[in-house]
C-alpha cells in the first residue's frame, strides 16, 4: 500500500485501487473513500475508516483510515494494520438476551482471536455489520478502548469484502465499568449499582442542598410484593429471572436525574433530584410500568408487583442536621405503611 498526502491529511491507496478488481468494487471503494475523506476533515469525535480482506485470507487491510488512527497508534497509515494487529488485546461484544433480559459481555482475547478469525470473519460477512470493542494497548500499562460500527459489503466477483465504519473513543466508559465491577459497585445478577453506592448518592447531595447547589432530592425504598410466594411457587431460578427483569424494567422508567439499584435481596433503591411531588410520580411510574411488564418463566407468566416509601431531604425539616439514617429510616417506615396498607402502592407521608 502506499500513501498519499492531501492537504493536511493522508489517506491510504490501497491494493485494491491499483489492484485491478472489478469496476463495481473500486467504483464502490472510490465513493466511500471520498465520503470518509469529506467526514474526516471536520474532526468528527469518531475516526472514519476502509478495510478490506479476500474472502480465503485471514489478512486485513486498510484501504482508508483517519489520521486520528495513525496519531493514536502513533505509527503511519500504511503501518495501522499490522501495528492494530500486534496491539489487540481482546474484542468484546455486547448482546440483549431476550430470555432473560439482561446483556451479556462475551469477550475474545488475542490468542483466542486467532483461531476465531473464520468464524468471526463469517458471522459479519452473514450479518452484514459489525459492533465491537477492542482493548488495544499501547504500551506497558496503557490501553485504549475503541468501538467499532461498520458495514460490510461483498464482490464475490472479487472474493473481497469490505468494512466500511467509525471507531469512537470509549476508554474512559470502559475504564469506568471496570473500575465498578473491580470495587463491587455492580450487583452481578440485576446489572444495578449496589447498596454501597446509596450512601455516597445521598452524602453527596446532602451537600449539595445544604449549599443550595439544588433545591432537594428524593429517596425511595422499593420492595417486590409477596417475593417468597415466586420462590416457593416457581423456584429461585424465577425468582432470580423476576430480579433481573425488575431491574431491566426500572432502568427502563429512569430519566436522567434518577438512579435505581438493588438494596438487597428483592429490595431495590431509588433516587431522583426534585421535590416530593417528583418523586411520586417517578414512584408511581415505577410502581405501573412494573405492573404492567410481562415477567414469564418457563412458559408461565407471574404477576408482580412492588411496594415503594419515599421522603424528600425538604420533608425532614432543616437540612442543616440532615443524615443518611434519617433519610433511610423514613422512607423504609413509609415502605412499611404501603405493605400494610395493601400493597402495590407509593406512600409519601406518615
Amino acid at each position: 500500500m502506499t500513501a498519499r498526502a492531501e492537504g493536511t491529511k493522508e489517506y491510504i491507496k490501497g491494493a485494491i485501487m491499483d489492484g485491478g478488481f472489478s469496476e463495481a468494487l473500486t467504483s464502490r471503494v472510490r465513493e466511500c473513500i471520498a465520503a470518509l475523506k469529506a467526514f474526516d476533515t471536520v474532526k468528527p469525535s469518531t475516526i472514519p475508516y476502509l478495510s478490506a480482506w479476500r474472502g480465503d485470507d485471514r489478512v486485513i487491510w486498510y484501504e482508508f483510515v483517519g489520521q486520528e488512527f495513525c496519531d493514536l497508534l502513533q505509527c503511519t497509515c500504511e503501518e495501522v494494520a499490522d501495528v492494530l494487529r500486534r496491539s489487540i488485546v481482546d474484542r468484546r461484544v455486547y448482546r440483549y438476551v431476550d430470555v432473560d433480559r439482561k446483556v451479556e459481555e462475551e469477550i475474545i482475547t488475542r490468542e483466542q482471536l486467532r483461531g476465531f478469525w473464520k468464524g468471526l470473519r463469517e458471522e459479519v460477512t452473514q450479518t452484514g455489520t459489525v459492533d465491537a470493542v477492542y482493548k488495544v494497548a499501547l504500551g506497558p500499562e496503557k490501553f485504549v478502548w475503541l468501538k467499532d460500527q461498520a458495514r460490510i459489503e461483498c464482490f464475490p466477483e472479487d472474493n473481497v469484502c469490505i468494512s466500511t465504519g467509525m471507531l469512537t473513543n470509549v476508554t474512559k466508559e470502559m475504564e469506568l465499568k471496570e473500575l465498578f465491577e473491580k470495587i463491587g459497585y455492580i450487583d452481578e445478577l440485576t446489572r444495578l449499582p449496589k447498596r454501597s453506592i446509596l450512601g455516597r448518592i445521598m452524602e453527596i447531595n446532602i451537600g449539595n442542598v445544604q449549599r443550595g447547589l439544588i433545591d432537594d432530592f428524593v429517596v425511595l425504598m422499593i420492595d417486590v410484593d409477596h417475593f417468597k410466594k415466586v420462590n416457593d411457587s416457581h423456584g429461585h431460578q424465577a425468582g432470580d429471572y423476576v430480579l433481573a427483569t425488575l431491574a431491566e424494567v426500572m432502568t427502563a422508567t429512569t430519566r436522567k436525574q434518577d438512579e435505581i439499584g438493588r438494596y438487597g435481596g428483592e429490595e431495590f433503591f431509588g433516587f431522583t433530584v426534585g421535590d416530593i411531588e417528583t418523586g411520586r410520580n417517578f414512584a408511581e411510574r415505577l410502581r405501573r410500568n412494573v405492573e404492567q411488564a410481562d415477567f414469564t418463566f418457563g412458559g408461565v407468566r407471574i404477576p408482580i408487583t412492588i411496594s415503594i416509601g419515599l421522603v424528600s431531604a425538604r420533608q425532614m425539616g432543616s437540612v442543616d442536621g440532615l443524615t443518611i439514617d434519617q433519610l433511610i429510616e423514613t422512607a423504609d417506615r413509609r415502605l412499611y405503611l404501603a405493605k400494610e396498607s395493601g400493597r402495590n402502592r407509593v406512600v409519601h407521608e406518615g
